[in-house]
């Protein structure tokens, strides 16, 4: 009820403080790239538009920067290639311009225009942009004939995106990625091909916008600063039950590898602290060098992370195979446990006349004694000791290391205006925020496997859930290393 209650305030906060969607949905790294190529009898114009977002713009600083848009213009020049029948043709300035509009939490962004030129008469034409091509984002082209008919073109005339300046909500899952076009020319004239519409923005989405926009207000009231932390707590635990963030996996191994409801506390704590600290000391590396690649270090995060889940799947499996093999229990001993799980075990003799009994408390181990006379009978008591730490810290680490990017830029507009110790407060909000997401989450499946284990006719079921959330664990941390790698 709780969390549901920080939701609703966080639907009234944006419809009480309305904000414009966020300006870059694809992310706060990226840079974006529009060529609307023209052709006409003798030449074709290019403008090509370079929209870049937040981060690469505090980085790069090209408002400091007097020749800029002059400058950029003549490498993205160079970048373009034009061919005319197969044969390549020069590459023209024709115009050079930069503004710089405000993005989220107050940060500038960059919008560079220019326009290109080559001379152009033929029955093809071929374009391709290789300007900053290194960078994550969108990249758009659009094409019409001024005097000339294209045939078939494989682009369309209008861009869906108003030339980068709304991104359609329906195509942000499968992104434009389109670098090169080849046009068939003809005699006459072609009217343009629309691209589509540009959608609206998503609930979530505008609440990040307005949450980015707390944070870059000029004028910081107590209310401002209330709602901001608490819309940061909402967008924390929205953001943990978005795929990506090991909550699968986290409550999978609470759930199958016996984990109590202390078990699932430190796991949120670990994802909280790790979370802040790696937004911190990214925001702290990003504001002191332009050589550090935001988004190249969330790649990297994220296969470490993949692969931290991976070693922990790894050894899972290994020491529940161990422990599934039938074992000689002989004297009241039984073999310690193959990993850092601890169990007690007690087992009672009864020899000769009479009965026995024994007990057994342990940490891997257990001891049981049988007197007396009689037909003999044991029993035995074992008091286990819950998960590994290590490995709890271990799955608490994978699930925070990589950072969120809207809470990035929140801390690095705290900074800007002044206001560090604001940005740290709502990073912490936004990391509590995801640990509760998980943390619920973990404490509904370890409630939920007790009272099945409670069921009799599912007691024996249980025997071989440590095997399939061990390779549950395995199989996810390959596919989160795999798609962290490749930039997915």
């Amino acid at each position: 009820m709780k969390l549901l209650g920080l939701l609703l305030l966080g639907l009234l906060v944006s419809l009480v403080f309305p904000a414009q969607a966020a300006a870059h949905p694809l992310g706060n790294f990226t840079v974006n790239h529009y060529h609307g190529i023209t052709v006409h009898p003798d030449r074709v114009t290019v403008r090509a538009v370079v929209d870049t977002a937040e981060i690469p713009t505090l980085q790069e600083r090209p408002a400091e920067v007097g020749d800029y848009a002059s400058r950029e213009c003549a490498a993205l020049s160079q970048a373009t290639s034009v061919e005319v029948d197969g044969r390549a043709v020069p590459v023209e300035v024709r115009s050079s311009a930069v503004e710089f509009p405000p993005g989220d939490a107050g940060l500038a962004t960059t919008r560079l225009t220019c326009v290109v030129e080559a001379p152009a008469s033929g029955s093809t034409v071929a374009v391709r942009a290789g300007y900053r091509d290194d960078r994550i984002g969108w990249r758009e082209m659009t094409a019409v004939g001024d005097g000339v008919a294209l045939l078939d073109p494989p682009v369309p005339g209008v861009s869906v995106t108003g030339e980068l300046r709304a991104y359609p909500d329906d195509l942000l899952s499968d992104p434009l990625d389109v670098r090169s076009v080849v046009l068939k020319v003809g005699p006459g004239s072609s009217a343009p091909v629309a691209g589509g519409t540009v959608g609206g923005s998503s609930l979530l989405t505008a609440a990040t916008a307005t949450f980015t926009s707390f944070a870059g207000a000029q004028d910081l009231t107590p209310l401002v600063g209330v709602l901001a932390v608490l819309l940061s707590l909402v967008l924390g635990a929205s953001h943990a039950a978005l795929p990506g963030h090991g909550k699968t996996v986290i409550a999978a191994y609470l759930a199958g590898r016996a984990g109590t409801p202390r078990d699932a506390l430190v796991v949120g704590a670990t994802v909280t602290l790790t979370h802040t600290a790696g937004v911190l000391v990214l925001g702290l590396l990003i504001s002191a060098t332009s050589a550090v690649a935001g988004d190249s270090v969330l790649r990297w995060l994220g296969v470490v992370s993949g692969l931290l889940v991976t070693a922990i799947g790894v050894t899972l499996l290994r020491s529940s195979l161990r422990q599934r093999r039938p074992v000689l229990v002989s004297h009241g001993h039984a073999p310690p446990p193959a990993d850092d799980t601890a169990h007690g075990h007690g087992h009672g003799h009864g020899h000769g006349h009479g009965h026995g009994h024994g007990h057994g408390h342990g940490h891997g181990h257990g001891h049981g004694h049988g007197h007396g006379h009689g037909h003999g009978h044991g029993h035995g008591h074992g008091h286990g000791h819950g998960l590994g730490r290590t490995n709890l810290i271990g799955m608490g680490v994978a699930g925070g290391l990589v950072p969120s990017p809207s809470a990035l830029v929140v801390l690095l507009g705290a900074v800007a205006l002044g206001r560090t110790w604001f940005g740290v407060l709502l990073v912490l909000g936004y990391g509590l925020g995801m640990a509760a997401t998980l943390t619920t989450v973990g404490l509904i499946l370890v409630r939920l496997r007790d009272r099945l284990a409670a069921v009799e006719r599912f007691r024996d079921r249980f025997t071989a859930l440590p095997t399939i959330t061990a390779a549950l664990v395995l199989l996810v941390g390959i596919g989160l290393a795999v798609r962290a790698a490749l930039g997915l």
